[in-house]
């Protein structure tokens, strides 16, 4: 037999109700007794009964976090920050792959919504209608998007899109490439009209180069509409992207940044040792992923900012940015 909260209570000498007490609702009792309780619970290896535990309380104590695609290295840091913050809430997350699928999205809420009290959908495709069915299923956060009425962790791209253009000005580009990631993603439409307010303020024209998926892959065939349009500069949607359009150059015989200089965009831990390094523009992913489980498991009400969390943008210069050609050049 496995070891109950009775043995917790008998090695901590106090009574079970007590013991329950300090590990549900710890502010009920002292602090001499709630670690006298943790210190037998730690000794003992007691881990409670989460079936009963919902029975009792009507909760799981586990949240859903769904990601479009878990091989993109965007969500690794997000998702160790939400980690940390669901310990500290006394909470488990269990996490679902949505592999790139918007259709397939809603159906995992479905899956997920009766096993857990709440779900994080990380960077979601499907539309408001199918937003909205998901809000009716279980409490929702999202992260990467905004929504009217739900509660949402968002970066603010135009500080970050700011310092690139401003960034690539300055090395005399004035002619810039966007290399765009899935047309139905909410961030793609959000940072393309930043990118485009951006690019007035500066004096900068912005070419687009397409809609390409976000994966290595996506970038380098992007490479070729970006060598037909005689770009100088390239944003790309992801660094993911930037690191497969940086291959396909060079492979073409191409010199980044000698003769296409490319910003990418989230600066993943391997942007840095990229050969040039690249230059991009970077999110607090580990910090967006904390606050997303405050937002979904705090009261609304406690949020005086309003529904949606702003996370701000910034740029990094590194190797893959460098002047523009000249003619003759």
């Amino acid at each position: 037999m496995g070891i109950t909260l009775r043995d917790v209570a008998a090695r901590a000498d106090v009574s079970v109700a007590t013991a329950s007490r300090a590990l549900q609702k710890p502010a009920m009792v002292s602090t001499t007794t709630r670690e006298r309780v943790q210190q037998a619970v730690d000794e003992l290896g007691y881990s409670p009964n989460r079936s009963a535990r919902t029975l009792i309380t009507g909760r799981t104590g586990v949240l859903g976090v769904v990601v479009p695609d878990l091989l993109n290295p965007f969500y690794p840091a997000l998702l160790k920050g939400a980690q940390e913050r669901a310990r500290h809430h006394g909470v488990q997350l269990l996490l679902a792959d949505a592999e790139e699928t918007p259709e397939g999205e809603l159906p995992l809420v479905r899956t997920l919504a009766p096993q857990v009290d709440g779900i994080l959908l990380c960077s979601p495709r499907m539309g408001a209608k199918e937003l909205d069915a998901a809000a009716r299923l279980t409490r929702i956060a999202l992260v990467n998007r905004t929504h009217t009425y739900l509660e949402a962790v968002a970066p603010n791209a135009l500080s970050g899109v700011r310092g690139a253009l401003r960034h690539l000005r300055s090395l005399e580009h004035r002619r810039i490439g966007v290399v765009g990631g899935p047309a139905r993603s909410w961030s793609e439409g959000r940072r393309r009209r930043t990118i485009a307010r951006a690019a007035d303020e500066l004096d900068v024209e912005v070419v687009d180069v397409g809609h390409f998926a976000p994966t290595v892959e996506g970038g380098r065939a992007a490479a070729e509409s970006v060598l037909v349009l005689e770009l100088g500069a390239v944003l790309v949607y992801n660094d993911v992207m930037a690191i497969g359009l940086l291959a396909a150059l060079r492979e073409s015989g191409f010199r980044v940044p000698q003769d296409i200089s490319i910003v990418g965009w989230d600066d993943i831990e391997f942007a840095a040792v990229t050969d040039p390094p690249l230059s991009t523009i970077r999110v607090p992913r580990r910090e967006m992923g904390a606050a997303a489980i405050d937002a979904l498991v705090e009261d609304p009400a406690a949020h005086q900012d309003g529904l949606t969390w702003r996370f701000e943008s910034a740029f990094v210069a590194r190797g893959s940015t460098g002047r523009a050609r000249r003619a003759g050049d």
